[in-house]
């Protein structure tokens, strides 16, 4: 006597079956996630005054790009980390050579390659030498001797009788800065990890009906 037994539906396949289903619930759970983490991150970046272009340096990417699985992860990141992890965690900012920092005024203006301009280029461009004025209460002072255009700017003049001629403040020296926190970013990232668990039922039940 020779006995069969089988299983109908095939218990296999099933397995089979419901591990894909759980490749793509956990795949579309952490795409969920990390676009909801960069746009979170992109909008308290814009939202704390720092402006679209730097928000706009958050990025996601989704590990495996092109297929689904179990052990799927997101990356959210930005491509100004020097920049936004300052605004992050408000930082004691010191010169390099253990000097004065050196902060514009308006009357700098700004640097041709973007950003504050140094002490060195604003001399270079504009021709004029930069005085030091100490001053024992508030911050000391480099100065200059010219005359302010029409947008703000310190120029040099081209009087010759001297009329016109000030001594315009072009730099701000202090010997540290402490950058004011102005970002949360762990508390974003802490509530995307504490969605994904239910993201992965979500997307998983969905995927039944």
């Amino acid at each position: 006597m020779r006995l069969r037994v089988a299983f109908s539906p095939d218990i296999a396949a099933l397995m089979q079956a419901e591990i894909a289903a759980g490749e793509k619930a956990v795949s579309a759970a952490m795409r969920e996630a990390g676009g909801s983490l960069k746009s979170a991150w992109r909008t308290q970046i814009t939202g704390a005054g720092l402006g679209t272009r730097l928000g706009n340096s958050i990025r996601l990417a989704t590990f495996p790009r092109t297929s689904n699985s179990l052990n799927a992860a997101a990356l959210v990141w930005s491509k100004a980390p020097v920049i936004v992890g300052a605004h992050d965690t408000g930082p004691l900012i010191r010169s390099k050579d253990g000097f004065w920092l050196a902060i514009p005024t308006a009357a700098a203006g700004k640097s041709t390659r973007g950003g504050r301009i140094t002490p060195d280029e604003w001399e270079r461009r504009t021709g004029l030498r930069l005085r030091f004025i100490y001053r024992r209460r508030g911050p000391s002072l480099l100065v200059a001797e010219g005359r302010l255009n029409t947008k703000g700017r310190a120029v040099a003049s081209r009087s010759k009788t001297g009329r016109g001629v000030a001594t315009v403040p072009i730099f701000l020296l202090v010997p540290q800065v402490k950058l004011r926190k102005r970002l949360d970013l762990a508390r974003d990232a802490e509530r995307a990890v504490d969605r994904v668990p239910g993201l992965i039922v979500a997307n998983w039940v969905e995927g039944r009906l």
